[in-house]
């Protein structure tokens, strides 16, 4: 890819294109990224829950189902706001703004959590945000899913890398001479330790996925150095990508998924000044293979 990036207006504008094809194509997340959240983050029934950037609701769906209530999630682009309210109605309570421009009651939440779409946030903005929106010890989750082992180009990276040569690249990819965002650990569990969030962590999990080549092909349409293109230039380098999946990989692409997993705590100190000089601990590793009261009302922008 080119070393030009896809500004965050644009990528929030993209995913808002086409949504039901996004969610019909996109594997979802690893178990393992919920099993945290109950364990470590103490998700549970009437846990109050703030999600950053929900887009169609993979994520959003297994948050109800384990008790988030309320469930606020702010989602800037009006046509996966749309989207969200048909799916989950009442259940969700969606406002159509981005994080950094959110007015957030402070320390109203148990858990903050952003499914592969916090590198389109300020990212110190955004710490700062939900620092405050989290009540003291309550929790924030951030991980992202990485179509392949990491910075190691899987089998299929490699044998589609020419076609994807010059697009413009995501903010997942991570600044210059940097690993990818989501696997810049000291970056990341720096920004989180300045922000005043304490017992940082961070795993990585690895799964299994497999596609056909329509559903591959409908995977890449749903990048978004590819979503952004013109209709011929989409179709010529999709066909190709179907090309490479019958022809070389007999119809069945099998990729191992990396999802990179955040969570931190916010200090018992009330005064984010306070905490944000206090030592962050820090560890990174590889996995293993009552209702509450709605203090916020839907609002649309």
């Amino acid at each position: 890819m080119s070393g030009q990036r896809i500004g965050r207006e644009e990528g929030r504008r993209l995913f808002g294109l086409d949504p039901a094809a996004y969610d019909a194509a996109r594997p979802g997340h690893a178990s393992r990224v919920y099993e945290v959240l109950v364990e470590r983050c103490g998700l549970r029934a009437g846990t109050r829950v703030l999600e950053v950037g929900p887009g169609t609701g993979q994520a959003t769906r297994r948050l109800v189902l384990l008790g988030a209530d309320p469930l606020v999630a702010l989602e800037p682009n009006q046509a996966l706001a749309a989207y969200l309210d048909d799916s989950f109605g009442a259940r969700v309570d969606i406002w159509v703004v981005p994080l950094e421009d959110a007015e957030l009651p402070d320390g109203h939440f148990d858990l903050a959590v952003a499914a592969s779409s916090f590198h389109w946030v300020e990212e110190e903005v955004g710490l700062a945000k939900l620092f405050d929106a989290v009540r003291p010890g309550g929790w924030i989750a951030l991980w992202w899913t990485l179509f392949g082992e990491g910075d190691e180009p899987d089998a299929f990276i490699t044998a589609t890398s020419l076609l994807l040569d010059n697009l413009q690249a995501s903010p997942t990819r991570g600044a210059e001479g940097r690993p990818a965002h989501a696997l810049d650990t000291e970056a990341r569990l720096g920004a989180l330790g300045a922000a005043g969030f304490e017992d940082a962590n961070h795993e990585i999990v690895r799964w299994e996925a497999s596609w056909d080549t329509q559903g591959i092909r409908a995977l890449y349409g749903t990048f978004s150095p590819i979503a952004r293109l013109d209709e011929a230039q989409k179709t010529e380098i999709l066909d190709g990508v179907a090309e490479i999946a019958e022809r070389d990989f007999g119809g069945r692409v099998d990729r191992t998924l990396v999802t990179s997993l955040y969570t931190a705590r916010r200090s018992q100190k009330t005064d984010r000044s306070h905490a944000a000089v206090q030592s962050v601990c820090v560890r990174s590793h590889d996995a293993p293979g009552s209702r509450g009261t709605h203090l916020l009302r839907r609002r649309r922008r």
